[in-house]
């Protein structure tokens, strides 16, 4: 089998310089036990080089026995976990905690998952850029988070979220969304790229047959022809393998502007 094409990434703003992210990693929500092992063990074994995870998945330890196992590198590996909120003001031990699961000594990303309280938090947010400069995280961001929020974060500190995770599906798309984190420095991630998306859309079938792909690799695609993080998720070999398989499938700018179309309008 020959080797798949280099990943893309988007380049993280951070105080210290940019840190590159790969544009496509491997989920693990609902992943437990020795399937989330096999599936991040198996997933590096065959080129991705981005691994989420959360806390509140209750895998990291997991997680971090696939990286080992893997034997890729661990400074290959772009890491990503996240505070749930309930531990908001306990920020230090929740990340020393989940780096002792993870099996390392930073992560990569580090995530605010939900809005504490549903309130952007800036103490919280302040925790995460002191915990990010002792070097415990190479960049820091939010998930489930309004641009409001966003802006509530930056009046307080200076600083926005690196990241932004939030649900993405050609459902979603929204151009003043995506513009307004463009604005502010802040990349977009998507999560929940198939559950959020109706795979029986005449536009994403008649792509998909036209290209000799499936429907759910038109919508990775398109993710990343936006330049949208996206980050499906699976414990099955075959599915992990097509996932990647996208890096091969090219949409036009036609065929962009179709999908786009099963959004919001702008």
């Amino acid at each position: 089998m020959s080797a798949p094409p280099p990943i893309p990434t988007v380049d993280l703003r951070t105080p210290a310089g940019e840190v590159r992210m790969p544009l496509l990693g491997l989920g693990t929500w609902q992943s437990e036990g020795d399937d989330a092992a096999r599936a991040v063990r198996h997933a590096l074994e065959v080129g991705y080089r981005h691994v989420d995870t959360a806390t509140g998945y209750g895998n990291e330890d997991q997680v971090g026995r696939g990286l080992t196992e893997s034997g890729v590198p661990r400074d290959q590996v772009f890491l990503t976990t996240k505070l749930p909120p309930d531990a908001a003001g306990r920020e230090r031990e929740t990340l020393e905690e989940s780096l002792r699961l993870l099996g390392t000594d930073h992560v990569d990303l580090w995530l605010v998952h939900w809005p504490p309280n549903g309130e952007a938090t800036p103490r919280t947010w302040q925790a995460f850029r002191e915990l990010r400069d002792e070097g415990l995280a190479r960049a820091i961001g939010v998930s489930n988070y309004s641009v409001a929020q966003i802006d509530e974060l930056v009046e307080a500190t200076g600083e926005a979220p690196a990241v932004n995770q939030i649900p993405w599906s050609p459902a979603d798309y929204d151009l003043e969304t995506v513009t307004a984190h463009a604005q502010r420095g802040v990349v977009i991630e998507g999560y929940s790229p198939f559950k959020r998306t109706d795979l029986d859309a005449p536009v994403l079938r008649e792509l998909a047959d036209a290209k000799g792909v499936t429907v759910e690799q038109v919508v990775l695609a398109w993710h990343l022809r936006h330049r949208v993080v996206v980050i499906p998720k699976s414990v099955t070999p075959e599915r992990i393998e097509r996932n990647l398989d996208v890096l091969d499938v090219h949409l036009s700018d036609e065929d962009v502007a179709q999908i786009d179309a099963l959004g919001s309008p702008a």
